[in-house]
């Protein structure tokens, strides 16, 4: 670029810039593009106004926005190749789900990190806020026991500012349990005043039937186990 039409477009970059443009805002206006370190030359002197500092604040704040949804994004991809990348390895497992004896095994872990234990309840009862461990559990009692949904019964613990119809009702469509084998329960006042942070909280869902042979067979299990590793 020739001096002659620098010189002309400098004045129109100095007073762009005393109107707080950025370099890049300039250089758009301009329709020229050069360092910024020519344009910093060209400006150098110009008075810039109060304000230009809160723009400049806003701008890198959105910059850092945008590069963090962009790396969110990545590590979001990354994150689901590496889960199907676990699944693929590990679907070879699946073939051992047809041995009824493997499947009794897998509910009595399930049953000891969750389920009441036989000294503080008699008969089986399992609760979770976790939808997949609630399925799972109702799937593996059918598959091991027989015991088909409309045997269960259920009952929702939730907190003081949550809507137990729709708590209950959330339930009843994941789990297909009916509406009248639901009891009847109350929020736990300790709760009080305190609203519900987690998002997306539905309560903990406590699946109950009767069968105390089976919950002492479930507690057993783990402990032959352990014995035979």
């Amino acid at each position: 670029m020739g001096n002659a039409v620098r010189r002309g477009l400098v004045p129109g970059a100095r007073k762009l810039r005393a109107e707080g443009k950025t370099y890049s805002e300039i250089m758009r206006e301009l329709k020229v593009k050069l360092p910024k370190s020519t344009m910093s030359k060209w400006c150098q002197g110009v008075v810039l106004p109060k304000w230009y500092t809160d723009k400049i604040d806003e701008i890198n704040r959105k910059s850092f926005s945008k590069a963090q949804q962009m790396a969110w994004a990545s590590n979001k991809i990354k994150r689901e190749r590496f889960l199907q990348t676990l699944l693929a390895n590990n679907s070879h497992l699946v073939k051992k789900l047809r041995d009824k004896d493997t499947l009794k095994m897998f509910l009595a872990t399930l049953y000891l990190g969750e389920g009441a234990k036989w000294k503080s309840h008699h008969g089986l009862m399992l609760g979770s806020s976790d939808p997949g461990i609630i399925l799972l559990y109702m799937r593996l009692l059918y598959l091991c026991y027989g015991i088909r949904t409309e045997a269960l019964r259920c009952r929702i613990c939730y907190r003081a500012d949550q809507n137990i119809k729709h708590l209950e009702a959330y339930w009843s469509r994941i789990t297909s349990i009916p509406l009248r084998n639901f009891y009847k329960t109350k929020p736990d006042m300790r709760t009080l005043g305190k609203p519900t942070k987690k998002k997306g909280y539905k309560g903990v869902c406590v699946i109950t039937c009767g069968g105390t042979h089976i919950q002492l067979e479930l507690e057993a299990i783990p402990k032959l186990i352990l014995r035979g590793l």
